[in-house]
This record gives C-alpha cells, structure tokens and sequence, in this order.
C-alpha cells in the first residue's frame, strides 16, 4: 500500500480486483481543504479506463511487476512473439492486449515489458524512436507552400505526417506518444 500521492505516471495498482497501468496523474492542492490526485488509469486486460480522485494522504494498493528487457522478435497478427535477454525464454503476448504497439515496435529491438504473475501489464516503448521512411510520395515542384506537408509511411507501418522533403529511405525520428514527426536523422 501506498499514499496517493505517491502515485507516478506507469505504476501499476490493483483496484476493484484488476490491474491498472498509471496512464495519467494531476495533483490538485486547492486553496481550501485537502490536496488530491486525479488518476487515470488502463486495465491491459480489458482495456478499460478507470479515473479516480484520490485524497493524496489515503492510500492505494500497488502492486510489484517483474521488469524483464525483451528482444521483439516479430508478429503472426494474433500475437507478439518476445525473447527474454537474460535467459533467452521465448513466449507471446496477444495483439489485443497491445493493439497500438503493432506499429510502434521494430523487431529485434529491445523492450521492457512489466510483468505481473504471467500476465504482461505494459510494454515501454522509448518516448522517442527512430524508422526508416517506406513509402513516401515524392514532391511536386512549384508545391512549396509554407508548412506543406504530406504522410509518409515507416517500416513498421506507421503513418506519420512530415514535410515535404522527407524521402523514401530517409530516417525520422518520432514521437510514439503522439505519433508526430520530430526531424529527420542523418547518419
């Protein structure tokens, strides 16, 4: 148990009988009363999405997840396929636990995945990440428009929105957050 105000973006806590992933928290210290914490929280089972409000002094269940850093080996569309990097272990995590990570994850990167018992409750994905640009149309000349902009897509399948310049082959670097276009990388 913990207080709630404690609680850190990507903890993991057991309410109502479930595991959940921090996935957003603001503390709040009004003027009059108490101090509290509005918590937003995903269940990577069902996907559910929870918000509590919290007094920070009254507490919370956390709960301890096993944090294994695992090579992603690939996908057959039903599952991610994952190798532990200590005990080279292989098992799988159903896509529809994870259905936006299809794009985000290259294989035979490295990830953390949070473990609790067997079930696996997150997969961090680097906040910033680097692909190669795999379909890109090329730029029509006399479109030069300030700001233009068109929608390229990386290796892994992802749609991200660039300048105009950027070119098939060409390496971007990425927000996976919010899946924007950050610069373009140049070995």
């Amino acid at each position: 148990m913990i207080k709630a105000g404690q609680v850190e973006k990507g903890m993991a806590l057991l309410m109502k009988g479930q595991p959940f992933i921090v996935v957003e928290r603001e503390f709040v210290n009004p003027g009059k009363g108490s101090a509290f914490a509005r918590i937003k929280m995903k269940s990577p089972t069902t996907g559910q999405v929870l918000r509590e409000t919290i007094k920070t002094q009254d507490s919370v269940e956390d709960i301890s997840v096993d944090d294994k850093d695992c090579q992603y080996l690939y996908n057959d569309g039903e599952m991610y396929y994952f190798m532990e990097n200590d005990t080279f272990e292989q098992f799988e995590i159903p896509m529809a636990t994870f259905p936006d990570y299809k794009v985000l994850m290259k294989d035979g990167d490295s990830y953390r995945i949070s473990m609790w018992g067997d079930k696996p409750l997150n997969i961090v994905i680097p906040y910033k990440v680097i692909y190669i640009v795999a379909e890109a149309q090329e730029a029509v000349k006399g479109d030069t428009v300030q700001g233009a902009s068109k929608i390229v897509t990386t290796e892994t399948g992802l749609k991200v929105k660039v300048p105009i310049f950027i070119k098939q082959g060409e390496k971007i670097l990425v927000n996976t957050e919010t899946k924007e276009y950050l610069e373009r990388v140049n070995n």
